[in-house]
């Protein structure tokens, strides 16, 4: 690598290292250098001077005058570029400056002996996660092509399939039902099959079928003439009506009774609507969009549920998958909805930090895309400064965490404690001794063992015959 830069392919991100160690040099070679576009620079002077855009910025902040004052320099380059992700190294000892460096906007901290293993991996996850939400703010041109649909956001390998399953069924008047769990997006599944096909500048009646009574809703559905019943002054279009020449979702069609499910199945049958006190039935033009969160194929076994009104909106499901199962979309749905309530707020554009977003990507969600939209809009409001953190996350959230790295370290099964401290114990050793090329004395060093305990240890696991050592 030369002292300027290292050039690798274009499509690399690219990331400047700020560091006159040259002992760093090898490890830079077979870490950073490989997976990313490197430049190795001398100061962060030189950073602010260059016309190059870095998408991160790798900082050894102890040779900047003083740590605290490389932490202004490295803090400082943010209102260069907002995006760009500040790693700070340091030798220093201070359990402060950390703190100082979280309040300053720093991205990642290490104290050396660093683990350019470690920082690879990091920068890695990093930039992968500012490549998603930069997508997000991008709003048009690629984005709105991989990761959103219309009204639809994300670009998971389950929302491609939904994606593909409207675009065929746009155009067709085939009745589709959406099924999903409660908060997963249905109405917006309706909303973009409708914004897809040739009904698109027609109505589109949404009904929510559990919101209203069962004494309202056949009247609300079908519509009603004056005199029809005690407070029916004047006639009224039910929601089929107005739906004509165009399309009717009813929303959580599970809820219906057995005796309002017959009516509706006339209506499918005949598309005609006959309105209470009325005496003919009026033709309508309508295609029937149905959702449902309801196991309908259980109802219909226990008789809560008419078969034939099952097989009749039942033609083609579409399936929107729960939030939990949508890897990747958790970063870019956070974002969107940041920039959407910022906005509508008229606050300044706020931020996930990398582990708070790694905390959001590992909840299970119950409660959907609705849930994380109602958790940004909170946080929105009520987190000052720019940078949301891990500790502005509601407490559920963080043990609802804790309990998943608890659940890793220690399965249902439970563990054998001596044998897995000593795989603990190998893994460390080996490590140690292939950083130091095989010597024991500079391996106990990385340890902060003596050299005996570093004997000792080889001889316990026979590493030294392993190694040749």
């Amino acid at each position: 690598m030369r002292a300027a830069a290292a050039v690798r392919s274009p499509g690399l991100q690219k990331v400047v290292v700020v560091t006159t160690d040259t002992s760093a040099l090898p490890e830079l070679e077979q870490f950073i250098v490989p997976c990313f576009h490197t430049t190795l620079l001398p100061s962060l002077d030189h950073v602010t001077g260059s016309e190059e855009s870095f998408d991160a910025i790798v900082a050894d902040i102890d040779q900047q005058g003083s740590p605290e004052e490389g932490l202004a320099k490295l803090s400082g380059l943010r209102g260069k570029n907002s995006d760009q992700m500040l790693v700070a190294l340091t030798r220093s000892d201070d359990t402060q400056l950390r703190k100082k460096a979280a309040r300053k906007g720093i991205d990642e901290f290490f104290v050396a002996p660093v683990d350019f293993r470690t920082l690879q991996i990091v920068l890695e996850r990093g930039l992968e996660k500012r490549s998603a939400m930069r997508e997000g703010e991008e709003g048009e041109g690629e984005f709105r092509g991989r990761y959103s649909f219309y009204e639809l956001i994300g670009g998971s390998e389950p929302m491609l399939r939904v994606y593909e399953a409207i675009r065929r069924v746009a155009d067709s008047l085939t009745t589709v039902m959406i099924r999903g769990e409660s908060g997963t997006g249905k109405e917006l599944v309706a909303k973009s099959i409708v914004a897809a096909g040739s009904r698109a500048t027609k109505p589109f009646i949404s009904v929510n079928c559990a919101a209203l009574p069962d004494s309202l809703i056949e009247a609300e559905l079908f519509g009603y003439e004056r005199g029809a019943f005690t407070g029916a002054v004047s006639p009224k279009p039910g929601q089929f009506e107005l739906a004509h020449g165009g399309t009717i979702f009813l929303d959580e069609i599970g809820t219906l009774g057995l005796e309002l499910q017959s009516k509706l199945l006339r209506v499918l049958e005949e598309h005609a609507v006959q309105r209470l006190g009325g005496k003919l039935p009026k033709k309508i033009d309508f295609r029937l969009i149905t959702a449902t969160n309801e196991p309908l194929e259980e109802m219909v076994e226990a008789g809560r549920f008419r078969q034939d009104l099952y097989y009749r909106i039942q033609v083609i499901p579409i399936h929107m998958p729960p939030l939990r199962e949508r890897g990747g979309d958790i970063a870019v749905l956070a974002e969107h909805f940041l920039r959407t309530y910022c906005a509508a707020n008229k606050l300044p554009m706020k931020r996930f930090d990398l582990e708070a977003l790694d905390i959001l990507e590992e909840n299970p969600w119950p409660g959907n895309v609705r849930e994380l939209e109602n958790l940004v809009q909170r946080l929105v409001l009520m987190v000052d400064g720019d940078v949301i953190g891990p500790q502005h996350l509601p407490r559920q959230i963080l043990s609802q965490s804790a309990a998943q790295n608890e659940a890793l370290l220690i399965p249902d099964e439970g563990i054998d404690f001596d044998r897995e401290m000593e795989r603990i114990e190998q893994a460390y050793l080996r490590a140690a001794l292939r950083r130091a090329g095989g010597r024991k004395v500079t391996a106990a060093s990385l340890l902060k063992v003596n050299a005996q305990r570093m004997k000792y240890l080889c001889r316990k696991y026979g590493i030294a015959n392993q190694d040749g050592s």
